[in-house]
């Protein structure tokens, strides 16, 4: 069967039979014009993953990789009222592509935020950690409290790409890596993605007073963040998993996992307190809080990789450096 389409006002032009799959459904469409509502409408229910390369922007839906139409970068994308409507848009009226291979952190001026001890494991380790201190009843406190605990992580020069160098503080014995589900905010505050996020962090400076956070968790390299950028318009399944492994020498030295029913706190309810009394033109990142966390015995070594899964999402694949 020959399918005709008429985009525009002039001839009608014959393309090619569609296949049964969005993305055949997509490819017809190009060919002619823009996305028609019904096809729009389609792609839109699709979760994509939005890469960042040195050449831009590409996309990929069902085993589809596109360009993004019209040179988009994430700003106006995050700036949008609507992200998912504005990629679906740019992904239809895209170009076929090449899945990229060397990737860039999916962020341009956006901010990294985190939230902490949202976790009862990341509680626990907390409180065992500070109690010679005396900071354990802070961490304590702010588990039970009606107000999250939330930290500036990182402006975007100050994170690591995908596959790139992640550091440790030259200064710092224990160094531990936290896997976290990350939110994409839009500037008016609402969830649209989700990516991986690697929130670096050195425990013993932390545990030495609380008040030393900004320097455990702030940093060059102090976080990492990718491999892209999912946007769904439907939350992730609360047993979606977060896992990591460390390996050292080629070899596993620690591996964990959680899920994300275990946090205490919703992700709205984070991302309301966040934007309180705070503007984000450009929309920002924030880092939900770890439920894995590693023996007190174990600190991170020069050369170790990092690798955080969320099957939803990807691998995000890190090598452990040292700060200057």
């Amino acid at each position: 069967m020959q399918i005709y389409l008429r985009p525009t006002p002039g001839p009608i032009q014959p393309i090619r039979p569609l296949g049964v799959g969005a993305p055949s459904v997509i490819r017809s469409w190009i060919a002619v014009g823009p996305a028609p509502a019904s096809i729009h409408r389609f792609t839109r229910r699709l979760p994509l993953k939005i890469y960042r390369t040195e050449t831009g922007l590409c996309a990929e839906a069902n085993g589809e990789f596109r360009v993004l139409a019209g040179g988009l970068d994430l700003d106006p994308l995050f700036a949008s009222a609507d992200p998912a409507d504005f990629a679906a848009t740019a992904y239809a009226r895209g170009r076929p592509a090449a899945a990229p291979t060397r990737l860039l952190a999916p962020l341009q001026s956006q901010e990294v935020w985190a939230a902490g001890v949202t976790y009862l494991r990341s509680r626990v380790a907390r409180v065992a950690e500070s109690k010679d201190a005396g900071g354990a009843a802070f961490y304590d406190k702010v588990y039970e409290a009606a107000r999250p605990e939330l930290f500036f992580k990182a402006t975007p020069h100050r994170v690591a790409e995908p596959g790139g160098i992640v550091r440790i503080r030259a200064d710092s014995r224990w160094n531990v890596p936290e896997p976290e589900l990350v939110l994409a905010l839009n500037s008016r505050g609402a969830i649209f993605g989700y990516a991986i996020g690697n929130d670096m962090s050195s425990r013993d400076i932390e545990a030495e007073n609380p008040l030393y956070l900004p320097q455990a968790k702030v940093y060059d390299r102090s976080a990492a963040l990718g491999p892209c950028l999912l946007v769904r318009s439907a939350p992730l399944e609360p047993s979606t998993e977060i896992s990591i492994v460390i390996r050292r020498a080629g070899q596993a030295v620690f591996s964990g996992a959680t899920s994300i029913d275990r946090i205490k706190r919703s992700f709205p309810e984070l991302a309301s307190y966040l934007y309180r009394s705070n503007r984000f033109p450009h929309g920002c990142y924030l880092m939900t809080g770890t439920g894995v966390v590693p023996p007190d015995a174990f600190t991170l070594q020069v050369g170790d990789e990092v690798a955080i899964t969320i099957a939803a999402i990807g691998t995000l694949t890190n090598v452990v450096g040292l700060s200057d």
